[in-house]
């Protein structure tokens, strides 16, 4: 196969890649699910944009072949899924306690900026994701050399595509509903979403120290 061909092969199975790990539902999905139903699609859609590229840097870093930036940031593990547990928690009260109805208000004062580097930063809370990247790489047969880096460009690329198609579809289906949902039922998932980003944050800490 030339290479052209097989850089775009790489391309397409990087976005059914990205595709695949954005879809299972996790914290991130939660928030976004919960600020497309209060805030609209925007709201939704940056948030999810940013695990996509949270997926980007570390993606970038195993290919790379950054083993000294991978080191430390897997060192660190305890205390990023500390501060990544402590946030989800923090962000479950706060949900618990919002009103949708504030929906108009929040919406003005929001910031997009926030909704994107906040998923951004949760998702970079698991730095063992860089090694989830250098499994993949092998298995793709791309390495982390000279002659490989557009390969590697090209399976990165690929999954934030792939994962941003995602965040893109999830946050359209989930504002066309909103619009079908009376206040009640709103506020019930509301509460449910905020029940279970505490019980992830709660397992992120758990995580934390059980693996001191």
């Amino acid at each position: 196969m030339s290479v052209p061909m097989q850089n775009w092969r790489i391309l397409l199975q990087g976005l059914l890649l990205g595709f695949s790990i954005a879809a299972p539902v996790g914290p991130v999905a939660l928030l976004c699910i919960r600020r497309t139903l209060e805030r609209g699609f925007k709201a939704g859609l940056v948030s999810g944009l940013g695990a996509a590229m949270a997926d980007v840097i570390y993606g970038s870093i195993a290919a790379a072949g950054l083993t000294l930036v991978a080191d430390f940031l897997v060192g660190q593990q305890f205390w990023l899924r500390l501060l990544g547990g402590g946030f989800l928690i923090c962000l479950g009260i706060s949900t618990m306690r919002s009103e949708p109805a504030q929906a108009a208000e929040v919406r003005e004062n929001s910031s997009l900026i926030g909704d994107f580097f906040s998923t951004l930063a949760l998702t970079l809370s698991n730095p063992l994701t860089i090694f989830a990247f250098i499994a993949i790489f092998s298995g793709f047969g791309v390495q982390a050399a000279s002659a490989y880096r557009f390969s590697a460009f090209m399976l990165v690329l690929g999954v934030f595509l792939g994962s941003a198609l995602w965040w893109l579809g999830l946050s359209m289906l989930v504002n066309l509903s909103r619009r079908r949902l009376n206040q009640s039922i709103i506020q019930t998932i509301n509460k449910i979403a905020a029940l279970a980003i505490i019980g992830f944050g709660l397992y992120f800490i758990l995580q934390a120290y059980l693996q001191m």
